[in-house]
């Protein structure tokens, strides 16, 4: 699976643009600002329906219009097959594949699947619990509906559940029949994502080390460990046990949503140990550990998209991260860099078909394909 073709219509700082691509790899370079990550963030949209970045649509309408449209021709089992993404402020987003509307986008997640590496990706360690989640969720769901919609579910039981919490707080009347309608309901698919996300993990543990060790030149021990309530025993009864404090809190205070993923490096927390650069080879290579995953689980490879990574990595280390991705294991790459001659003297030396797109604040100027000038 490739995308061969991709056109933007009003998307960021793009008016109207039409690129075809290599099915091996792709560049983009350029000063920052001018808009090669959206570039990425546009492919991202076509596979997963919505920005990498953000969660606003109308964030990604270019400056002075009033809708975007991004299209894209993907190869799928050697044939074409043909997306169309839009948003117009004060509508709804519409997806249709080869012109037929999709009811639910959440049908058309997987279908596609990408994998980001991004300098965003340093909010898993610098920010919360909830940003660890959402990396567990963005996995999974791209090869299994039945967890998108068990961790909606979810979600929407908790809401009742809080809510009834602060009913019961205001009112000074206590139903445990009602509470226990969302009991059950947080039980029934809290199991169900805390067995798929240990089930991930665990996966995800050794391939995780194994790309650490080839990317960084250091000996660290890196783990991840996956913490929930659930692991610690019955969830039902965890719920009884914590009823007395979450009707004096008024919310629940054990679930799934109280997951967490630990990243450690030598027994403690990659965020108060690691380094700049360790931190940046920790998160590359967990990411990789993601694509690895979802190929084995999809049956093919998503699509990697590497977003300024190379950003504050040493040349040596670099070269090591395009060898890595450059071999038979991934599919098609798309990467944006700063510096031209680094990526073409790296790409010519490991004879890769690929294509350089050169962009200014006019959009792309220039394109190089293998090392010919188009």
């Amino acid at each position: 699976m490739y995308l061969k073709r991709l056109s933007l219509t009003n998307f960021k700082n793009y008016e109207l643009n039409e690129l075809e691509f290599s099915p091996k790899i792709n560049c983009f370079v350029g000063n920052n600002g001018v808009g090669k990550t959206n570039i990425l963030d546009a492919i991202h949209y076509l596979s997963l329906t919505k920005s990498f970045f953000n969660n606003i649509d109308s964030i990604s309408i270019r400056h002075g219009e009033d809708y975007f449209i991004i299209q894209g021709t993907f190869v799928r089992d050697e044939e074409d097959e043909h997306i169309y993404c839009a948003f117009q402020k004060g509508k709804q987003k519409l997806l249709k594949r080869n012109g037929k509307e999709y009811q639910k986008l959440s049908d058309h997640v997987g279908r596609y699947p990408v994998v980001m590496i991004s300098p965003a990706d340093g909010a898993l360690i610098s920010e919360g619990s909830e940003e660890r989640r959402k990396f567990l969720n963005k996995i999974i769901s791209q090869y299994n509906a039945e967890y998108l919609d068990s961790v909606l579910r979810y979600n929407k039981a908790l809401q009742q559940r809080n809510r009834l919490l602060k009913d019961f707080r205001s009112s000074g009347n206590f139903d445990n029949d009602m509470l226990s309608i969302w009991d059950a309901q947080l039980v029934k698919y809290g199991n169900y994502v805390f067995s798929e996300r240990d089930i991930l993990v665990n996966e995800l543990i050794p391939v995780f080390r194994e790309y650490y060790s080839k990317i960084s030149s250091e000996k660290e021990d890196v783990k991840l460990i996956y913490r929930s309530h659930l692991s610690e025993g019955n969830f039902t009864e965890a719920l009884q046990n914590s009823l007395n404090k979450d009707r004096l809190l008024e919310y629940t205070t054990v679930g799934i949503h109280k997951d967490d993923l630990v990243l450690e490096m030598n027994d403690y927390s990659v965020k108060s140990l690691g380094s700049q650069g360790q931190q940046k080879s920790y998160l590359v290579s967990l990411k990789l550990a993601k694509f690895d995953y979802i190929k084995r689980r999809a049956g093919f490879a998503p699509i990697l998209l590497l977003d300024d990574i190379f950003d504050k990595f040493d040349a040596e280390r670099v070269e090591q991260i395009i060898r890595l991705v450059g071999n038979h294991r991934f599919g098609q790459i798309f990467i944006t860099d700063t510096h031209q001659s680094r990526l073409q003297e790296i790409l010519s030396s490991h004879k890769t078909d690929y294509r350089l797109f050169r962009i200014a604040d006019n959009g792309v100027e220039e394109v190089i394909h293998n090392g010919h000038s188009e």
